[in-house]
């Protein structure tokens, strides 16, 4: 383990609210760290390959730099490319592919302990996100290799049987991958019909391509189990066997409350186990440790997104800076911008 290194301010989370709440706060004239157990936005690595976001440039702008993209909505390899500029122009402190495992002491000296060094600091802002952790479906045959809750790119499976599970955007937009690639998609859906929450550009093209039969829907139904060459589904017509050479569990994701719980955060007890931070501030029950980011909205994962959550980095940054604290703009509120 290294020697203790000293900071003003440790960041946890290396995507892109993490990036913007280093940024401010270097810009304050205080010394800032970015920790990640992955790659710089490594969410961003993770997702689909050539994935459009939902936002315009300018609503995933940090730090006041431009985007510059070809796209009206940019691709998961512009915000890639994009991060990664930002985060040399502004000289980041970054220490990617480290993990931290516990926080000791209090506001004023932290020492932040990682599986490589301790990092001392007066200061820690965990901006985690959400998307390591999926929501699991805890169906026997679960955990079988040929089942995935992470889609990247339809090219795999020509000619093969793949059923979806889900029906918001990321599993919509699979399955339409998934059908012009030469698959056979099957969406098992838990309600009565796609919601209305997708997208406005990709419902329509989902339900007309389920009307034609082109791809297969499941209504109402739940997957029961799954074994290698199928899965089994409770729908309210009986019991159905599905063939599947290949499932993809898209059923959304969540923080890691037990790393919240080790650096001293508490969740509450609603529907979303909101971790526990002051709303005007972000600071959370321990003082001096900070949430910023899709992590403030718990299980409730469309309250925070880059759009609004950036400007997170804002406020914080002023505060622990001793600057006034901005007036909230209007986009701090939570809304469902997200990509």
């Amino acid at each position: 383990m290294q020697d203790s290194l000293s900071f003003d301010v440790a960041v946890i989370g290396a995507g892109p609210v993490g990036l913007a709440c280093a940024l401010e706060v270097q810009r304050r004239g205080l010394t800032a760290v970015v920790l990640d157990k992955g790659a710089l936005a490594n969410s961003l690595v993770g997702y689909p390959t050539n994935m459009e976001f939902f936002s315009t440039p300018e609503l995933l702008e940090i730090g006041g730099h431009p985007m510059a993209t070809l796209h009206y909505k940019p691709l998961r390899e512009d915000a890639l490319d994009y991060y990664r500029r930002v985060a040399q122009t502004e000289n980041l402190t970054l220490r990617l592919y480290e993990r931290v495992i516990g926080l000791e002491g209090k506001e004023g000296s932290f020492t932040v302990i990682t599986d490589k060094a301790r990092l001392q600091t007066r200061f820690v802002i965990v901006a985690t996100g959400f998307y390591d952790l999926p929501n699991y479906l805890d169906v026997p045959g679960e955990d079988l290799p040929h089942v995935s809750h992470y889609y990247k790119e339809p090219y795999a499976h020509v000619g093969q049987d793949v059923v979806i599970i889900g029906a918001k955007n990321s599993a919509a937009k699979a399955a339409l991958q998934l059908l012009r690639a030469g698959a056979r998609p099957t969406l098992l859906v838990r309600g009565p019909d796609i919601p209305e929450s997708v997208k406005y550009w990709i419902r329509p093209d989902l339900v007309n391509r389920i009307k034609e039969g082109r791809i297969g829907a499941l209504f109402n139904s739940s997957a029961t189990r799954i074994t290698p060459g199928a899965v089994e589904v409770a729908t309210p017509e009986g019991p159905r066997t599905l063939p599947a050479q290949f499932v993809y569990a898209l059923t959304g994701y969540h923080p890691d409350f037990s790393f919240l719980a080790a650096l001293g955060i508490t969740c509450g007890t609603d529907a979303a186990q909101t971790p526990s931070h002051d709303a005007d501030t972000l600071e959370t029950n321990r003082p001096g440790l900070y949430l910023a980011g899709t992590v403030c909205g718990g299980r409730n994962t469309s309250r925070w997104f880059i759009e609004n959550g950036r400007y997170h980095a804002q406020l914080i940054a002023a505060r622990l800076a001793g600057e006034p604290v901005p007036a909230l703009p209007e986009v701090l509120q939570p809304v469902q911008l997200g990509s």
